[in-house]
């Protein structure tokens, strides 16, 4: 059975680029398209790993990953930050909602699947 992986960004050709990347790699994805739309999908099913933007439209990467650690079926699902922000202020503030991740955008397709691999529960 494959790991199921969360992608969330507002921008449909990155999600598309992300998602194509790791089905390539054999991930089942589900994709979201900010914050809000991505909690609406921790409906109790099982995700091995979340890979977010951070700016987003309605509910940023940083507060959803604050929402989503509150529910306790995800506390421990680990999640990538994959984003155009790279501001230390900015990955500090995402290593205290509990990113275990991050990555720059543009991004390169290995570097995005190395991380995936060593974080995926």
């Amino acid at each position: 059975m494959s790991k199921t992986i969360l992608v969330i960004d507002d921008s449909a050709s990155m999600r598309q680029m992300v998602s194509l990347t790791l089905r390539g790699a054999g991930y089942t994805v589900v994709e979201a398209q900010d914050g809000k739309d991505a909690l609406s999908k921790l409906d109790g099913r099982k995700y091995n790993l979340i890979v977010s933007d951070v700016n987003m439209p309605n509910m940023d990467g940083i507060s959803f990953v604050t929402a989503a650690k509150q529910l306790p079926a995800y506390k421990f699902t680990p999640v990538i930050m994959l984003t155009t922000e790279g501001s230390d202020n900015m990955k500090q503030q995402g290593k205290a909602a509990g990113v275990r991740a991050w990555i720059t955008k543009p991004f390169q397709p290995p570097m995005l699947l190395d991380a995936v691999s060593k974080l995926v529960i």
